[in-house]
Parts: structure tokens; sequence; C-alpha cells
């Protein structure tokens, strides 16, 4: 492992900050999670523009422990964020540098797909169903016969799209630091 130069602490310093505010403001503001969740996501991305993976990661932790101090202690907000949406873009940052052929590409997709269903069963079965109590409305009953067939494919059907926006996301975040570099 090579050390982390300043340049790249001080990349993962300012990404870390703006991912830390938006995952507190979506914690706090719950029309906003979506949202938040996005510029955490290319928060996140910014070290990934100068190929600094493990400045990445240090903004994924670090901004993740913040937030978690800011939310009040309080990890069902941050939960989707820990366990798929803030490694995802490190993930995708790998497959694109490492892998060359179209059908490990497909594999990989394949890969991440699942690790998105399960990581959405995850989130259901902890924060929705006990905290919000869905298991007294009036659907749940449909949903819970057939969540595995729900989940599987519209899952991976959502994570198609989602994955597509975020491969354009990290072009354009791509280009703006290439821009701002200048």
């Amino acid at each position: 492992m090579k050390r982390l130069t300043s340049k790249e602490i001080a990349l993962a310093a300012i990404a870390c900050a703006a991912a830390t505010i938006a995952l507190t403001l979506g914690s706090y503001v719950d029309v906003l999670l979506g949202a938040c969740y996005i510029l955490a996501i290319v928060a996140v991305m910014v070290p990934l523009s100068k190929d600094m993976v493990w400045g990445a990661v240090l903004c994924f932790v670090s901004s993740l422990l913040l937030s978690f101090l800011f939310c009040g202690f309080s990890f069902l907000y941050l939960l989707p964020f820990a366990v798929f949406f803030g490694l995802h873009p490190i993930a995708n940052h790998l497959q694109f540098k490492y892998i060359k052929k179209v059908p490990l590409h497909v594999a990989v997709f394949f890969a991440k797909a699942v690790w998105f269903d399960l990581a959405m069963w995850l989130c259901w079965e902890i924060t929705f169903v006990p905290l919000f109590g869905l298991a007294e409305m009036s659907w749940y009953p449909f949903v819970q016969t057939y969540f595995f067939l729900i989940l599987f494919l519209g899952g991976t059907l959502f994570f198609a799209a989602y994955d597509a926006m975020i491969v354009f996301f990290r072009r354009s975040v791509d280009v703006i630091v290439r821009r701002i570099g200048r």
C-alpha cells in the first residue's frame, strides 16, 4: 500500500465534508434523504476522479462516522449508505480500471446487482418493517407473499438504471474536477 499524499488527504477531507453535510441533512429532513444520498455519492467520487482510491475509502469511512455522530448515533438513515451506496462508486471505479473484457463486466454487473438486492433486503428487514410499522399496512401481506420476486426482479431493474446513472455521474465528476484542476 502506498502512502497517502497530502493532496489525497486534502481532497478526501473536502469530499468528506460535503458527504457528511449531505448525509446529516438527509437524516434530519426525510424528504431530502434520496437526494442527499446522491450528493454524498458524488462527493465520494471526487477523489476517484483523480484515481485516489484510498482517498475515497477515507472519505467514505470518515463521512459515515461523522454523520453518525451528527445524527445522534442513529444508524437507521445511514445503513443503506454504509452497506451499499457509499461503496458502490469505489467498486465501479475498480471495475472500470481493472476489468477490460466485456464478459467480465457482465459478471461483475450481476454480482453488484445481487449485492444491491441483499443490501435492500437487509435495510427492509432491519429498518422499514420493524421501525416504521409496515407490518400493519394493508398492502403488506401481498408484498410479503411476493417479496423475493419483487425484490430480485424489481431491485435488479432499478439497479440497472441506478448503475447507469452513477456511471454518468462519474463521467460528469471527472470532467468537472479536470476543469477545476486547470
